[in-house]
């Protein structure tokens, strides 16, 4: 079995993981967490969003960071093929983004090797 390709594009100070090479976002939820290595972020993120929603079929899912005023924007979500209940999926994201167990593993996992003040 060949491993699974995520398509990563960086414009200026945003980057975006996908498992489609044009990300598409019909749905998605945000957040925002402390500075960090925007690619680390976006691969934890994606991993758990994965976790909650792998029986959701026609799911692409897709993570854009983006680095603003000292702080990551993290939007995830991504592309549903069919027919799907939008609000339960965005808040099942927005679940995910909330928790606090995980943002303190994105964070710890991003800063990994840096100095934090």
């Amino acid at each position: 079995m060949s491993k699974a390709r995520w398509h990563i594009t960086c414009v200026d100070d945003t980057l975006t993981l996908s498992r489609l090479a044009l990300a598409r976002f019909d749905v998605s939820a945000s957040t925002v967490l402390p500075d960090g290595s925007r690619l680390a972020v976006a691969h934890q993120v994606r991993q758990d969003m994965w976790r909650a929603l792998q029986g959701l079929r026609g799911f692409a899912p897709a993570v854009e960071v983006r680095r603003e005023g000292g702080a990551l924007h993290v939007r995830a979500g991504g592309q549903v093929a069919g027919a799907v209940a939008k609000a339960h999926v965005e808040g099942t994201i927005q679940g995910v983004l909330d928790c606090p167990k995980r943002r303190a593993r994105w964070v710890r996992h991003a800063t990994r090797g840096r100095a934090v003040a």
